[in-house]
């Protein structure tokens, strides 16, 4: 009996050899692996692995540097790119003030030195209130057609002591006593404004300079009422071509130091712009009898057919009537 049971073991122990030692010509491939030694397994798509732990001074792991600023080397574009309200023009005003700024650099500048240098201060002064009076009717009509029928009126009598006392107007004596009738510009510009018409676009323009669209057409209406209204010489151009450089060059020669001023600015175009612009609001506010808010740099004179801020300053500007 104990015979067969260990030769009945011999055979089970060998053939479980067999099972555990595979034969030596099977293929790596095909060889069983235990579940205990298996391979690690990838891990499933769409699953993030977090990165292990970084400890200090631990082989294998570094401290990875957080990310940096941009250089200062590094292109930010934060420019603007289209023009500012009111100037929707503003590359081609530009050019054109640069343009126009060069001419008068290097001729009107030294003309109007000149003209100021040259002509006393009473025959400029004289020659600014001859083309301001000239004005007087254009003024007139503009009060009117505010219904401002007191300033009309003033503006009428004004015109006619200039004319003859003022020896055509070369003397302001309206202004002195016994009148106290002071000059107060008006025009088809101011009109429009006054009954809410806005400024348009932005221009700056050869000979004209700094204006608006609503400015160009009142201004070019008011230069036509006289030459329309009385005729001759005022529409003969050996008339019209000295007055109107006379009438520019004193303006200029006027605001000579003002314009050097705007030259020194970062932005010379865009300041020259926000003074005529902040005074023509002014000017305009002052017909309803409102003040500015802050004070305004005059960039032309009276000459040009508009109220003067410093009438506003001053409490002489109109009331509503």
């Amino acid at each position: 009996m104990l015979l067969p049971a260990v030769a009945a073991g011999m055979l089970m122990g060998a053939q479980a050899g067999a099972v555990e030692s595979p034969p030596q010509n099977t293929p790596p491939s095909e060889i069983a692996v235990p579940a205990t030694e298996a391979a690690p397994q990838s891990p499933p798509p769409n699953v993030v692995v977090p990165p292990p732990p970084v400890m200090p001074n631990l082989p294998g792991t570094a401290v990875q540097p957080p990310a940096s600023a941009p250089s200062q080397g590094d292109i930010v574009v934060t420019g603007r790119t289209r023009p500012p309200p009111g100037d929707p023009m503003e590359r081609l005003n530009m050019k054109s003030f640069e343009t126009v700024q060069a001419v008068d650099k290097a001729v009107l500048e030294p003309v109007a030195k000149a003209y100021n240098k040259g002509l006393p201060k009473p025959v400029r002064k004289g020659l600014r209130n001859f083309f301001a009076n000239l004005q007087e009717p254009v003024v007139f009509v503009a009060y009117m057609l505010e219904f401002k029928p007191g300033k009309a009126f003033e503006t009428v009598g004004r015109f006619g002591i200039n004319t003859t006392l003022g020896v055509a107007g070369l003397f302001d004596v309206a202004k002195r006593k016994p009148f106290f009738l002071p000059y107060r510009p008006n025009g088809v510009a101011n009109v429009l404004g006054y009954y809410g018409v806005g400024p348009g676009p932005y221009m700056y323009l050869p000979i004209i300079g700094p204006t608006t669209l609503r400015d160009v057409i009142g201004d070019t209406i008011d230069k036509m009422v006289v030459p329309f209204a009385i005729g001759k010489p005022f529409t003969e151009p050996k008339y019209v071509i000295p007055a109107t450089i006379l009438n520019q060059l004193g303006q200029r020669a006027a605001f000579d130091e003002t314009i050097r001023q705007i030259r020194d600015e970062e932005n010379p175009y865009a300041y020259y712009r926000e003074l005529y612009l902040k005074q023509r609001k002014a000017e305009i506010e002052a017909l309803h009898g409102r003040k500015p808010p802050e004070p305004v740099v005059p960039v032309y004179g009276p000459a040009l057919g508009k109220i003067t801020p410093q009438d506003v300053i001053d409490g002489k500007a109109d009331a509503p009537q």
